[in-house]
């Protein structure tokens, strides 16, 4: 099992007051992130799976470069989000809040932070292909 496994939530019912405009922010940090990405990048996230081999190839590069993580956090929150757009586009899942957080409710019932996972992949323990994998069932 994956650490990316780890990640996963039992769904809490607590969570239904923080349902309707739940995806209003991550879909528009996606959106950001994908619209600041250099043309030749930006061409290539597709809302696909194989396109989150990108994006974790594109947080080891900044991880690379040694960069703070208060000069990336906004970039990695808009890369999580995207990454739960494409855990939500292949689920038929949907984006929950509560708090201030976000996270994908997969129709299993199960609770998915991919903007967490963006940071873990910036730290070197986290995959948001895997993430992806995992909550797919692919």
């Amino acid at each position: 099992m994956t650490q990316a496994t780890t990640q996963q939530k039992p769904f809490p019912q607590s969570q239904q007051a923080g349902r309707p405009n739940a995806a209003t922010k991550p879909t528009r940090w996606a959106a950001d992130a994908v619209a600041t990405l250099p043309e030749g990048a930006r061409t290539r996230l597709d809302f696909s799976a194989q396109s989150l081999w990108r994006v974790d190839r594109l947080i080891g590069d900044l991880r690379r470069e040694d960069r703070p993580y208060g000069a990336v956090e906004s970039v990695l929150r808009g890369l999580g989000a995207y990454a739960g757009e494409v855990i939500v586009r292949r689920t038929g899942g949907e984006w929950w809040a509560t708090g201030g957080d976000h996270w994908v409710r997969t129709p299993d019932g199960h609770l998915w932070d991919p903007i967490d996972e963006a940071r873990r992949c910036f730290a070197g323990h986290g995959s948001l292909r895997l993430l992806c994998r995992d909550a797919t069932g692919g």
